[in-house]
């Protein structure tokens, strides 16, 4: 999900001075942006710029060169000699890249990095080593772990730089005390993907000024129509989809823009580094980042190619049978003649290499290396099937994918290419053209008949005319009529989702407040019998008992209707799916990796599966983007999904319970009288609180009220053996002996 920085989001909104994150959050969580987690660093101080006096090589035995160097990290941390004079720091760097006269980023005795890896001074390689030169990785900044970060090569100007002294808090200069905010999107809702969609949300909850950063942009951007005699554009530009899915033109509007004359050996800004960093992305290279950073803030995703490489025209069609690609991430794939695809015609063979699948990853040719001098932008709008499919099809969900397949505005592309130009141009020292290539065949948007009334009808709001149309009005329609209570409203290209009146009443709910709507209930009509039959009236009774135990979720599912064992025959058959199976399997490896890279422990990652496991499937499916399929099969039975894991959790611990074996039991008496307290005294802090956590872990999988316990016992068989069907997701956890 979106990761919302403050500092970013002044670009497009007004936005109060000292506003905090959780005041953020309770904002956008007004009008349907919730908060998924606000995020803090799990990096600790003292962590400061340092100056590398001295970088002397030591080989090793085994071949390594290490440098033990001398760092200047001002007065209040560098050491003491005997005489009470302030010394640099000695430091042990095995990077390749440490040189003396370097500025870099140093880490201190009392610091801890991500992964709880305290800072300590400690002897190695035949010195005492106080401290550490960082590396972007060791901070939790990125993958980069060639070497160490050099604060010259880091987008600072040269100002900056200068400016830059030993000591000075690399915390603050590099964004590590700041948090940060994670937001939940509905799918319906792709605009909200970037920083331009949640400015405008902010604005619809507070009422702050905002600026769209497309209007300027688009007003800047080259016309295309009526070039001067002789002219050409950029490259000629042919969509041939001879095989639309659902009747539906894989792409209708595909506009191209030449950047010549770039310099290559340029850096990517420090400030647009931090920010896409603090969004979740890495820094590869200037021209690179520049898309991704218009893609985040503006919502455009856009592609990089080497014109140089390139050979028109551009054709974007369908895959033949049996054509192969092999993507950015070094992947080969078998082309699917669903996938939409960018190619280029060498040697005047239309169409015939491919460049890369459209909207989802470009492939290994043509890509911007460090050799690039001129470049071509792509800008480009899809079709939001086809490239959900592909993305799914090829297991490559991409930054790119996630906002096509949700809707991306088609009146973006000039002023994102603009914006990627004007950036590559300030700090890439590149020469835009003036002759853009725009493709564009996108239908106009047909108005919305919708009577103001309907407000009243579908959501119970008492609303005036005039409120409505304002409303309307702010979130960008084109609003006409409403004397007599009816407009003529045309959605904004940038709202895919609002096609029908019933679209619009929503709208209207969300920004007055949904809050304000009135609560009344119904009145049932009453015919013939009434109350509760003979067979509903003893169910009822048994719950009311079993209740008082604290049994009442378990019981419910076990003996209505509705339980998760029946429900769990769908699961099965959902999971047995090999591509369902790979999606889930996938994203739990992911969900593991993210933890124990955000230092939430592996002993954690490893036993969740096993101590909520109805839960850990939720997550994982949630994350494979195969929610609303899943909903779908455990509504049937009368559950949404977040209720059905809970109460299939809470069976599946009462079932574990009545499967306890004697060595459990004795782990757990073991851990309850303190034996485990002193394992930790013997073992050390560090092992014994790992092992302490582990065991708290497993006591967690075997907790459950009586009451369940003895009402699982009459149906152990059958549970039993839906568990052991379902074992791959839901699983019958090992026995553990637990000493």
């Amino acid at each position: 999900m979106p990761m919302v920085d403050i500092d970013w989001l002044k670009d497009h909104v007004e936005v109060p001075e000292g506003l905090t994150y959780e005041q953020l959050a309770k904002d956008l969580v007004k009008v349907g942006l919730e908060e998924e987690e606000i995020h803090t660093s799990q990096v600790t101080g003292p962590i400061v710029v340092g100056y590398v006096v001295d970088a002397t090589p030591e080989p090793q035995k085994n071949g390594k060169i290490i440098n033990w160097c001398h760092v200047d990290v001002g007065d209040e941390y560098n050491e003491t000699d005997e005489n009470g004079n302030k010394v640099p720091r000695g430091i042990i760097c095995g990077a390749p890249n440490m040189a003396a006269g370097e500025k870099v980023v140093v880490t201190l005795p009392g610091a801890v990095l991500p992964g709880d890896f305290k800072i300590e001074p400690r002897k190695t390689y035949g010195h005492i080593s106080n401290g550490m030169c960082a590396s972007e990785r060791e901070l939790g900044l990125g993958d980069n772990h060639d070497g160490i970060i050099l604060l010259r090569k880091y987008g600072f100007t040269p100002e900056e730089y200068e400016k830059l002294q030993p000591g000075d808090d690399a915390m603050h200069l590099l964004h590590l005390d700041q948090p940060l905010l994670e937001i939940n999107i509905t799918p319906d809702r792709g605009y909200a993907f970037s920083y331009r969609g949640v400015a405008r949300e902010y604005h619809h909850s507070t009422g702050a000024v905002y600026t769209d950063p497309a209007t300027a942009l688009g007003k800047k951007a080259p016309v295309t129509q009526g070039l001067p005699e002789g002219a050409k554009s950029d490259i000629e530009v042919i969509v041939d989809d001879k095989n639309p899915i659902h009747g539906v033109v894989g792409c209708d509007r595909y506009y191209a823009r030449a950047v010549r004359g770039f310099d290559p050996a340029s850096h990517t800004p420090n400030w647009m580094r931090r920010r896409l960093i603090r969004a979740g992305m890495r820094s590869i290279s200037l021209a690179v980042d520049v898309t991704n950073y218009v893609m985040l803030d503006l919502g455009q995703p856009m592609h990089a190619y080497d014109l140089d490489k390139i050979e028109g025209p551009i054709v974007v069609r369908r895959a033949n049978e049996g054509e192969k690609l092999t993507t950015l991430d070094g992947k080969d794939h078998d082309l699917s003649v669903e996938d939409l695809l960018i190619t280029d015609s060498p040697n005047g063979e239309r169409g015939s290499r491919v460049l890369g699948i459209a909207g989802v990853m470009g492939g290994l040719y043509g890509e911007v290396t460090a050799e690039t001098k001129n470049i071509l932008l792509e800008s480009a709008h899809f079709d939001q099937v086809s490239i959900a499919r592909s993305a799914r099809r090829h297991k490559i969900p991409s930054e790119a994918s996630r906002r096509f397949e949700r809707g991306v505005d088609d009146q973006l592309q000039p002023a994102a290419a603009q914006m990627a130009a004007e950036l590559l141009v300030k700090y890439g020292n590149g020469e835009p053209s003036e002759h853009p290539t725009d493709y564009n065949t996108v239908c106009n948007r047909r108005p919305i008949l919708f009577k103001a009334s309907e407000v009243a009808r579908v959501a119970g709001l008492d609303t005036d005319v005039n409120t409505i149309s304002d409303i309307l009005t702010d979130i960008g329609c084109t609003v006409a009529g409403g004397g007599n209570g009816e407009f003529s409203v045309t959605p904004p290209s940038w709202r895919p989702d609002l096609n029908e009146p019933c679209d619009l009443v929503e709208e209207v709910a969300r920004l007055v407040g949904y809050d304000e709507i009135p609560v009344t209930v119904p009145p049932a009509p009453v015919e013939g019998k009434v109350g509760l039959t003979a067979e509903q009236l003893r169910k009822r009774q048994v719950a009311d008992e079993l209740a008082e135990y604290g049994s009442l979720p378990v019981v419910n599912a076990l003996t209505d209707q509705g339980h998760p064992w029946k429900t769990l025959d769908k699961v099965n058959a959902f999971t047995k799916d090999m591509k369902n199976y790979d999606r889930i399997n996938t994203a739990g490896i992911l969900i593991d990796v993210w933890e124990k890279e955000n230092g939430r422990g592996p002993q954690v990652s490893l036993l969740k599966d096993l101590v909520n496991p109805c839960q850990r499937l939720v997550q994982k499916v949630r994350y494979a983007g195969l929610e609303r399929e899943f909903s779908r099969i455990v509504n049937t039975e009368g559950f949404d999904a977040e209720g059905w894991a809970y109460t299939c959790d809470k069976a599946v611990k009462a079932y574990r319970v009545s499967m306890l074996t004697r060595s459990v039991v004795a782990g757990i008496l073991m851990y309850r009288q303190g034996v485990y307290d002193a394992f930790r005294d013997i073992a050390g802090e560090r092992i014994g609180n790992l092992q302490r956590e582990t065991v708290q872990a497993v006591l967690e999988m075997y907790e459950a009220p009586t009451a369940d316990v003895l009402e699982t016992r009459k149906n152990r068989s059958e549970l039993g053996r839906k568990i052991i069907d379902n074992n791959r997701f839901i699983g019958n956890a090992p026995i553990l002996v637990l000493y």
